[in-house]
């Protein structure tokens, strides 16, 4: 299997971020299995990127889901309630939340899923239907029971939590306000392709933050303006394998047990939330534009950018005068989405 690298990264070129600029400052590191960095400007960056650097590592240690120590690990064997840290009964409830906004196509809940096609084991296999049926009964987030008074965390038997689909999103937003509080005024993070921006750039213009293509990984297909705000993209060509000439990628329906077919290649969404954002981009590939159009109307605090099988742009209203197409694709088919 290939793997990529990073969906997303901020166009950190001198053209791009308008000149150098002064008491930049900048933290790269490795958790929650990919590369970060970090980058701050100003007299109070220094410091505040080493603390930034700390709360991922803590994150990643409270959440992971092969950590013998995690709260995820404790949930999901321990077999009876399990009281976790605030950080995950604020991902438990998000996921909750996300999970019956988008109709079941985020789902916190599809560990043993991803588990049994050889994502999280690299042997990788092409899963049976009775056998995904049978896997997908224990993913009925349902029956999950939080407490959030008493952060209590009770799971029914075979049900396997993973909070992967939000945790870097989370963690954006948690060391946006980290950094907000120390003073920071203007900062970029990259954690991992999710891009998160607090402010703008130092000389007030916003961050423009590339797209990359999805069916050429080494070149964006456009770049959208941001300020104070999280640009998240999901897409098969992140993690996949192929057998007999079909592939078959890691982010699946729940609704088939099966990688997600819905007609899209990537799925960029752009908001103030990064956890959010980040769970949005995974219900956003499964939904396809139909329906990520309708999750959009109805919501209303978020825009989006998708890109279908045939190479179709299709942008949300709100980003109409906020994206650009990058050199190389101006010809290329755009769809602007309106209420």
């Amino acid at each position: 299997m290939r793997r990529a690298g990073c969906l997303l990264l901020a166009l950190a070129m001198a053209a791009l971020l308008g000149g150098c600029a002064p008491e930049e400052h900048a933290e790269t590191i490795f958790a929650m299995d990919t590369v970060m960095t970090l980058q701050a400007w100003g007299p109070e960056a220094e410091d505040a990127l080493v603390r930034a650097a700390q709360r991922i590592n803590e994150l990643d240690r409270t959440l992971s889901v092969v950590n013998e120590d995690s709260d995820v690990w404790a949930v999901n064997h321990s077999g009876g309630p399990v009281t976790v840290s605030e950080d995950t009964g604020a991902l438990v409830a998000l996921g909750l939340e996300l999970w019956e906004e988008t109709g079941g196509a985020l789902n916190i809940a599809m560990y043993p899923v991803v588990r049994a096609w050889g994502f999280t084991t690299g042997e990788y296999r092409v899963v049976p239907e009775e056998e995904r049926a049978a896997l997908l009964a224990r993913t009925d987030l349902g029956q999950l029971d939080y407490d959030p008074d008493s952060r209590t965390v009770t799971t029914p038997a075979g049900m396997e939590l993973d909070l992967g689909s939000l945790g870097k999103g989370y963690a954006a937003d948690q060391v946006t306000e980290l950094l907000r509080e120390a003073g920071v005024t203007s900062a970029i993070l990259n954690l991992g392709g999710n891009v998160q921006t607090l402010g703008g750039q130092t000389d007030g213009s916003p961050w423009r933050i590339g797209v990359q293509d999805p069916q050429d990984l080494s070149a964006y297909l456009a770049v959208v303006e941001v300020t104070d705000g999280a640009v998240v993209t999901s897409g098969g060509y992140q993690r996949y394998f192929e057998e007999d000439g079909q592939v078959y990628w890691h982010i699946m329906d729940p609704s088939t047990g099966a990688p997600a077919d819905s007609g899209l290649l990537s799925a960029t969404i752009v908001g103030p939330s990064g956890a959010r954002c980040d769970g949005l981009s995974t219900a956003a590939f499964v939904l396809g534009v139909e329906g990520t159009a309708d999750l959009w109307r109805a919501a209303g605090d978020f825009e989006f950018l998708l890109v279908d099988e045939d190479g179709t742009i299709w942008i949300s209203a709100g980003l109409e005068d906020r994206s650009a197409l990058a050199a190389g694709y101006e010809d290329r088919r755009v769809e602007v989405v309106r209420p």
